[in-house]
């Protein structure tokens, strides 16, 4: 269930309504305690963008087709808006939406009753694995992930006192309410290092973030795409390695556009590096005529690059 944790969410009380994500109450108060990560998505938002339109056109998921007509939930169009929390017990995605759960356990899956409500739990045949699954607990609202979490979630719910998530919401105190997607972290190097899509070209993006201390993320999709990553390192070296490495692998992307793609140049052209002592930002700013050159980035196999001095990456 990890894994298709999805890409990447009212009020929480008046001191963080004014200057924070907009984020659906229910949401908060099912943060499960401890959470090290929060990712915040407005899917009806985001599903509306040219950019989601074009990307789900090339990416056929039979898999996920599959899901939808076993439990008749269908998250690429079901969910409204989605709260991603991370922590001690695990993963859990939180999401509000429309739901309208099958009773009878979808194939490969068994229900475990968890005080008044029913986990789908996906079977695994590795004794060793986490158990993972979902929870639908009335038609607007459902969870999702680690087993742990879930039952977490769910005590949260009923007995919890509501109020893991707000800490972390009032690091990203800049993000504009808005913002459809947004993320903060006191430990996002590993979020980041499992869940950053690699591009088809081959570049690891993900190796960018190693050693950051703490992290904040947000992104909009109205026209084309904008996106802003801001962390904070232990050092001001930590910071000044950060930038050079995201410098490097910018460069590499480069020489790394297929020949005959050239206006791929122009999507990296986007793509900014700052740094000011122990803050390194990562900002990409792609406009609404580059969306068809960054969906064939994101969805084509890996490609022969130009390589160094333009040379046509042919082996000599």
């Amino acid at each position: 269930m990890r894994s298709v944790l999805p890409l990447f969410l009212s009020a929480v009380a008046a001191s963080v309504v004014s200057a924070a994500p907009r984020v659906d109450n229910v949401l908060i108060r099912m943060v499960p305690p401890g959470p090290t990560s929060l990712v915040g998505a407005h899917m009806d938002q985001i599903t509306a963008s040219d950019l989601y339109q074009k990307l789900t056109a090339q990416q056929k998921l039979p898999q996920l087709d599959q899901f939808a007509r076993d439990t008749g939930f269908d998250p690429r169009h079901d969910v409204r808006e989605i709260l991603l929390a991370d922590g001690p017990q695990g993963s859990v995605l939180l999401a509000r939406g429309k739901f309208n759960l099958k009773k009878d356990p979808a194939p490969g899956m068994k229900v475990v009753r968890h005080g008044q409500y029913n986990i789908h739990v996906l079977e695994s045949s590795t004794a060793a694995a986490i158990p993972s699954g979902y929870c639908i607990l009335d038609s607007s609202l459902a969870v999702a992930g680690d087993l742990p979490a879930i039952e977490a979630a769910l005590d949260e719910w009923k007995n919890g006192t509501h109020k893991a998530a707000l800490p972390l919401l009032k690091t990203v105190a800049d993000i504009n309410e808005q913002t459809p997607i947004w993320g903060v972290s006191t430990g996002f190097a590993h979020f980041l290092a499992g869940n950053l899509p690699r591009a088809g070209n081959g570049l690891d993006f993900s190796a960018i973030f190693k050693g950051i201390e703490s992290s904040w993320f947000s992104a909009t999709l109205t026209s084309g795409f904008q996106a802003g990553i801001h962390c904070t390192t232990a050092t001001e070296k930590d910071a000044m390695n950060l930038r050079d490495t995201a410098k490097g692998l910018i460069g590499l992307a480069r020489l790394s556009v297929p020949e005959g793609q050239t206006d791929l140049l122009h999507f990296w052209d986007g793509v900014t590096v700052e740094q000011t002592g122990q803050s390194f930002a990562l900002n990409i700013d792609i406009s609404g005529d580059l969306i068809d050159q960054m969906v064939r980035m994101l969805s084509s196999p890996p490609g022969r690059g130009r390589g160094p001095r333009g040379a046509s990456g042919r082996r000599a």
